[in-house]
């Protein structure tokens, strides 16, 4: 029976609102995630993507249900098997690039006279080579993130976790570093799991695609993506790319209508219900 990378049993997540309400955002999620794959989560904003990749990683419990990574039960964050991008960079004001990822490689345990060489290539891999002894505020927002998934990569652990890593840089560079994923995938056998709102680079990036319904998540549709990594940038221009994208919109269509449609809906009423009151819903002539 082969061993799964990561596994989720059951999950579901809620937690308390300040009025004494609870809102309940996974409903019994299950998945495997297989070793080597890399697999995408998409959803409408809101719905419990980024919960659910930090119920994984071990940094929020589950209501109920369990995670299993590398078939053992998750009780807390596990740094030496799994690395994280955040949305936003969590890099240190006071250290540089070089050595935000040294103060990682030195919490992992790394041997002192591997640290550098460690930085130096991970530094290297996201180009900013010429940027290592330079300070966060001296860096673009892009730039920062990219000096982020530096430091993940530079942990070389075996599963690599990432919310929106791409979300603040520029669209040629968020294109950049989807290749290069696509090739660090197909070169060291990572399992990834990456959250992102955007179908193009779900497609562009996955093994699978995981479809999350409006909150309280549950997994709508699983879609494979059979294009073996790496993958080249003309694969952006096929019909196969074209239809998963298509499909993908399509199945996640409804679920943002529940939300933003929701919404809409509901203060085109209330303003309906306003302009009665105050006599202003006459026939227009």
């Amino acid at each position: 029976m082969t061993q799964h990378a990561i596994s989720v049993g059951s999950v579901s997540h809620a937690y308390a609102r300040p009025d004494s309400g609870v809102v309940q955002t996974l409903n019994s999620v299950s998945l495997d995630i297989r070793k080597g794959e890399l697999l995408c989560l998409i959803g409408p904003s809101g719905c419990g993507k980024s919960t659910l990749l930090n119920i994984i990683g071990g940094l929020v419990s589950p209501t109920a249900g369990e995670v299993r990574v590398n078939g053992q039960p998750m009780r807390g964050p596990a740094p030496k098997e799994i690395a994280y991008v955040f949305q936003e960079n969590t890099l240190f004001p006071w250290n540089t690039i070089l050595e935000n990822i040294k103060v990682a490689l030195e919490f992992q345990g790394v041997p002192v006279s591997d640290r550098q060489d460690r930085a130096n290539q991970a530094i290297e891999a996201v180009g900013l080579s010429e940027f290592a002894h330079s300070y966060p505020h001296q860096l673009s927002g892009g730039m920062k993130q990219r000096a982020s998934l530096a430091r993940a990569l530079s942990l070389q652990t075996d599963i690599l976790l990432m919310d929106e890593p791409f979300a603040a840089l520029d669209e040629q560079t968020r294109t950049y570093l989807g290749e290069e994923l696509s090739v660090l995938l197909a070169a060291t056998n990572k399992t990834i799991v990456l959250v992102t709102h955007s179908l193009t680079e779900a497609v562009f990036l996955a093994d699978r695609v995981v479809v999350m319904t409006a909150r309280p998540a549950e997994i709508k549709a699983t879609i494979n993506v059979n294009t073996g990594h790496p993958r080249e940038p003309s694969f952006t221009t096929s019909a196969e790319f074209s239809d998963l994208r298509n499909e993908l919109y399509a199945l996640l269509r409804d679920e943002i209508e529940k939300t933003v449609g929701g919404f809409v809906g509901r203060a085109a009423a209330r303003d309906r219900e306003r302009r009665a009151v105050a006599g202003e819903g006459g026939a227009r002539s």
